[in-house]
């Protein structure tokens, strides 16, 4: 992916966003290939864009007899 411009927390304003990835499609960790990590071409903080999340919650997760 090319790089991007976003609001970086830690800069305090827009800043450019790079990925550790050269190639597109390359990231070991996503199925797809596509990376959702990104970093503060300034002060090298992360970003996560995107994530995958389950599509039903695991068998047995439910909280069962929760108190406050």
């Amino acid at each position: 992916m090319s790089p991007m411009f976003h609001r970086c927390e830690d800069c305090g304003g827009e800043r450019l966003f790079g990925q550790p990835h050269e190639a597109p499609g390359s990231c070991p960790d996503s199925a797809d290939g596509l990376c959702p990590e990104w970093w503060c071409t300034d002060c090298g903080a992360a970003l996560l864009v995107t994530f995958p999340l389950p599509a039903e919650p695991a068998p047995g997760s439910a909280v069962v007899g929760r108190v406050a």
